[in-house]
């Protein structure tokens, strides 16, 4: 049984080898089919870029100061493999609302947190389901987000947002917000930045309450 897979291997090998050196143009449409499933299981599985849409994460990502749309590379391993995910992170989900649609947003509380909740959520205040996150944008007033659709399952969370990679004055990776401090000298425009940053995160902090299992 062997030998007779190896010499149907061996004749499909040459006639491929006759047809490449018969037909030079379809080289690279073969080699790019050949490594397509490499590249879809990757960038599904492992990490893949994406341009970011909207203001709703502002000015963390997309700030006014840029005139480009931030491009980011995407962390699928933590959240889709190990599970590995916590309060103040940048993750894309998929919307309960609209199928197909990927968000942006932030992860504020995970499940058996308290949150107090921004209009236009009906409760003004809610205890997140285990198996559940709590997701914000940085600008919520011009966000879509669980303020308007509620928690959603951690099953939606597609992946971590690891570092922006365009455009070129905005490369690095993106703190997390528990590491947000004031340095730089006060009253500049960096010294502001920070500031409000540390203000914001201070903010979000101060709507959740942890439970007492986290």
């Amino acid at each position: 049984m062997f030998t007779t897979f190896r010499h149907q291997w061996l004749a499909l090998h040459k006639s491929w080898r006759c047809l490449l050196q018969t037909n030079p143009a379809l080289r690279w449409p073969l080699v790019t089919l050949y490594w397509l499933p490499t590249g879809i299981v990757f960038s599904k599985y492992f990490y893949s870029l994406r341009s970011v849409k909207g203001m709703s994460m502002q000015p963390t990502l997309n700030p006014d100061i840029s005139q480009w749309r931030d491009v980011v590379l995407l962390d699928h391993y933590s959240t889709r493999v190990k599970g590995l995910y916590r309060r103040g992170d940048v993750v894309t989900v998929w919307s309960p609302m609209e199928p197909g649609v990927l968000l942006i947003k932030r992860i504020i509380a995970l499940g058996g947190d308290k949150v107090k909740t921004l209009p236009p959520y009906p409760d003004t205040e809610i205890t997140v389901p285990e198996g559940h996150a709590w997701v914000e944008g940085d600008e919520p007033f011009r966000s879509d987000d669980s303020n308007k659709f509620g928690p959603v399952p951690l099953a939606l969370l597609d992946s971590r947002l690891l570092l922006i990679v365009w455009p070129f004055a905005r490369i690095g990776f993106v703190p997390h917000p528990s590491e947000a401090s004031v340095k730089s000298p006060r009253g500049g425009p960096a010294w502001r930045q920070e500031k409000a940053e540390t203000e914001r995160h201070q903010w979000r902090t101060s709507r959740v309450t942890v439970g007492p299992n986290s």
